[in-house]
Order: structure tokens, then C-alpha cells, then sequence
């Protein structure tokens, strides 16, 4: 069973815990859709020592409460109530996907309390000035959020049978995203350590309902909350060079504006390529060095 920790509005929150309890805390933010299994594969965790690793269900994913109506600005407010209430002081955040503007929440939104974010194949804000949001994105992702945007309604019937289907066989989440997997895409969730996390993972967050995937489809769409220009902490952006679901040139738009980015591009990389980068990225999160001050 999960932890959980009670918000202000009475939202259960539901969290899990690894590594070491008196290690550097980081902070795990899931995509989309997803939960806390699904941020960091365990066997990368196991690898660090001196490390203690959080991750939570968003809002509406597996054992957490629904939270309609949240923007993705609400992620800095939930990883703050969260590290009060395990006692945590300063911390970095890593997010990938759908994560990803959610640990930008955290660094644009909480200065004094994270040290570092890895924000991995994230997608822009959608008022970008000089980005054409749709260039180069996989055919079922324009499809899924122009519905989203044009007829939220019918979006969400879609998604609530969607859901349903995943519940029942979670590769069918796989296979209604292969236009957008590149054959780097498909070598590496086809392994059976990725793929057992990822089915786990879908499984998990969408074992209630598909409001999580919902809200957060919808507030990716709309204004987050915040604006990336304002980040002063220190900032790793990893992107795939050949990611269809988050193009590069969001990649490219977030280095731009972001202060303190710090651009590392994989050029042969693609989306779930993330996962084999998450080695190094976690080496860069979890170092300590004086300029992060």
C-alpha cells in the first residue's frame, strides 16, 4: 500500500519511497499518463546509493484524489505540502514526458527549496511565442489534443474508454501511440524490464479512472501558470533530436528562454530513449556542486 499525505483541499496525495531514507531526497514526476511506478526503473534506483527517492501520483492517477480544474503550476504546491510532510529541506525534481513541465513548476515556482530539475522530453507551453506547437509531432498526438482543445467533452469519453481498454490489456496504449514510436522507440520498450515498468505503470494509473490523464491532457493545453524565463535554478533539458511526440522544437524553445538550462540533445534520441539517458541525468540531479547555491 502507498503512503499518503492529506493537502489543504482534503486531497489524498499517494506517494512511495526507495533508496536510502537519509540520502538526497529527489522527487519523481511520472508522465502522461502514468504514477509513481513509472517515473525511474527500480534497478537504477537500487543503483544509488545515498540516494532517497519520492515519487507521487499526480492528482487523479492511481490511489491519489482528483484534483479538476488544476493547472500544471498546482505540481509546485503539491511537491512543497509533499516535502513538509516528510521533512524534507532543499531537493532536486526530475521529470519526464508529461513530468517534465511539472518539474519546470517546481523550479520556476520554488526557488528556495530545489537544488536542481531534469526536465526530459518536454513539451513547450502551448502560448510558445515563434513555436508552431504541432511541427513534427506524431499524427495520434495532434489528433488527441486538438480534440482536447476543440471538444473536451468527447475528448473525455475518449479517453475514459481508452482508459478502460488499457485496464484490460495495457499494451493497447502502445500499440494506439505506434505511428509516433521511431524503431529506437520500439527497440527499447520491447525490453522486458521497460516493458514490465511501463505496463505496470499504465495499469496502475489508470486502475480508477482516466481523470488524471484528463486534467493533465488539459492543463498541458492550457496556460501552466508560470513562465519558464522566470527558472533561476539550475536546469538539465534532455531531448531526443528524433522525438515525435514532443518535437524538438519545444526542446529548442524552453533552452532558449530557460536562464540556466543546461541542453543536452541525443541526436539519433527518441522519446522513450529518455530511459536509457536517465543515468547520466540522474549522476548530473544528484551531484552537489557549489554553483547550485
Amino acid at each position: 500500500m502507498p503512503n499518503g499525505i492529506r493537502m489543504r483541499d482534503g486531497r489524498l496525495l499517494a506517494f512511495e519511497e526507495w533508496g536510502d531514507p537519509d540520502g538526497s531526497p529527489v522527487i519523481l514526476l511520472h508522465g502522461t499518463p502514468g504514477g509513481r511506478h513509472g517515473a525511474v526503473p527500480p534497478e537504477l534506483m537500487a543503483e544509488r546509493p545515498g540516494v532517497r527517492f519520492i515519487a507521487y501520483d499526480r492528482p487523479g492517477y492511481g490511489d491519489s484524489d482528483r484534483g479538476p480544474g488544476r493547472r500544471v503550476a498546482q505540481a509546485a504546491r503539491d511537491v512543497a505540502a509533499l516535502a513538509d510532510g516528510l521533512g524534507l529541506g532543499r531537493f532536486a525534481v526530475l521529470g519526464r514526458s508529461g513530468g517534465a513541465p511539472h518539474a519546470l513548476a517546481c523550479a520556476a515556482l520554488l526557488p528556495s527549496r530545489v537544488r536542481r530539475v531534469a526536465a526530459m522530453a518536454s513539451l513547450a507551453p502551448p502560448v510558445a511565442e515563434g513555436l508552431n506547437w504541432f511541427d513534427g509531432m506524431a499524427r495520434s498526438n495532434v489528433e488527441e489534443f486538438t480534440q482536447a482543445l476543440t471538444d473536451p467533452l468527447e475528448f473525455a469519453d475518449r479517453l475514459a474508454a481508452r482508459a478502460a481498454a488499457i485496464r484490460a490489456d495495457p499494451a493497447q496504449l502502445l500499440a494506439s501511440i505506434k505511428d509516433g514510436l521511431t524503431d529506437a522507440d520500439r527497440r527499447i520498450v520491447s525490453t522486458p524490464a521497460v516493458s514490465e515498468m511501463l505496463l505496470r505503470n499504465y495499469r496502475e494509473a489508470l486502475r480508477e479512472s482516466a481523470y488524471g490523464w484528463l486534467d493533465d491532457t488539459l492543463a498541458l493545453l492550457s496556460h501552466w501558470g508560470f513562465d519558464p524565463a522566470q527558472i533561476t535554478r539550475p536546469v538539465l533539458l534532455w531531448h531526443g533530436a528524433e522525438d515525435t511526440f514532443s518535437p524538438v522544437g519545444h526542446f529548442e524553445w524552453l533552452a532558449e528562454r530557460i536562464p540556466r538550462a543546461r541542453p543536452v540533445l541525443d541526436p539519433k534520441g527518441s522519446h522513450f530513449s529518455a530511459l536509457e539517458a536517465l543515468p547520466d541525468v540522474l549522476d548530473w540531479l544528484c551531484a552537489t556542486p557549489r554553483t547550485d547555491a
